[in-house]
C-alpha cells in the first residue's frame, strides 16, 4: 500500500519537473471520481463565488480540475463571456470535456508558465490549486501578466494547519505539503506587482464516518502523491486508526482545511 500522506515539495529544477509530472499523474488518475469525492473542495469554492464581480467578458479558471467551477462561471457570466479552464492534469481536462463539452476552452498547462497572451483576462479564478505549485512567485507573476490592468484574481489556497488531523494520525508531519502562510502569499503577490492584496483566513472542517472515508476523500481528489518506495504495514494502519479515533467528535472524524482566500487587483 502506498503512503497515504502528501509528499513534500521539490527544491530544484529537476525535482520540480518530476513533481509536476507526479501531481499531473495523481490528479489524472483521480479525475473520474473527483466530482463525487471533492465535496469539501466544492464547499470551499463558494467563498470565491460570493466575491465574483457582476460582469466579465474573459475569465480563466486556473487549476480547473473536472471543470465544474468553470462551467458554473460560464453559466454565471453568460454567452457573451469567454471562459477558459486550465489544468496541469490531462485526465482532469478529459473529464472536463466529457462533463461540460464546449461550455469553455480547455487548456493543459502549468500555472507557472501560461501559454496565454498578456492582458487577456478581466478575471482569474483558482480554487485549491496553487498550493501544488512550488514556485509561487512564478504563478503570481503569470496571473498578473495575463490580467488586464485594474482587474482581479480570486484565489483559494491552503495554509499551515491544513490536514492537521491526518498529520497527527500518521505521525509523519514532514510528509505533508509545506503549506505557505498568508504573509508568504502577500509578499509574493506584491512582488508580482498586484496593487491591492486582500487575504482572509478561515478554518473549514468536514467530518467523515471512519478513517477509510477520510483517506478516500484525500486520495479521491488526487491529493496523494506517493513517495517512491513508501509502504504502510498493518501496524501502521492500526496505529493511525487509534490516533484518529482519539480525535472523533459527535459529527465524526474531522478533517480541517486552513483556507486562505486571496482577492488581488492588478
Amino acid at each position: 500500500m502506498n503512503t497515504a500522506s502528501i509528499a513534500t515539495e521539490p527544491t530544484d529544477h529537476t525535482a520540480a519537473a518530476e513533481w509536476r509530472a507526479r501531481v499531473a499523474h495523481a490528479f489524472s488518475r483521480a479525475a473520474p471520481h473527483y466530482a463525487h469525492r471533492a465535496k469539501a473542495q466544492q464547499a470551499m469554492a463558494e467563498r470565491l463565488l460570493e466575491r465574483l464581480p457582476r460582469y466579465a467578458d474573459s475569465v480563466l479558471d486556473l487549476g480547473c480540475g473536472p471543470g465544474d467551477l468553470t462551467a458554473e462561471l460560464a453559466q454565471y457570466y453568460g454567452e457573451d463571456c469567454t471562459v477558459s479552464g486550465l489544468d496541469l492534469a490531462p485526465g482532469m481536462l478529459a473529464e472536463a470535456r466529457k462533463r461540460h463539452g464546449a461550455s469553455a476552452i480547455w487548456l493543459c498547462a502549468d500555472a507557472a508558465d501560461l501559454p496565454l497572451p498578456s492582458a487577456r483576462f478581466d478575471l482569474v479564478v483558482s480554487n485549491l490549486a496553487i498550493q501544488w505549485c512550488p514556485d509561487l512567485d512564478a504563478v503570481f507573476g503569470e496571473i498578473h501578466r495575463v490580467l488586464r490592468p485594474g482587474e482581479r484574481a480570486l484565489i483559494n489556497t491552503l495554509g499551515p494547519g491544513t490536514l492537521n488531523e491526518i498529520s497527527q494520525a500518521w505521525g509523519r508531519p514532514t510528509a505533508l505539503l509545506e503549506f505557505r502562510d498568508a504573509a508568504h502569499h502577500r509578499r509574493s503577490a506584491h512582488r508580482a506587482g498586484f496593487r491591492r492584496v486582500e487575504i482572509s483566513a478561515h478554518t473549514e472542517r468536514f467530518h467523515y464516518p471512519d478513517l477509510a472515508a477520510v483517506m478516500a476523500s484525500i486520495k479521491g481528489i488526487g491529493a496523494q502523491v506517493p513517495r517512491v518506495g513508501a509502504r504502510l504495514s498493518r501496524a501502521d494502519m492500526a496505529r493511525a486508526t487509534r490516533r484518529y479515533e482519539d480525535l472523533r467528535t459527535d459529527a465524526g472524524l474531522p478533517v480541517s482545511y486552513y483556507l486562505l482566500t486571496l482577492d488581488l487587483e492588478r
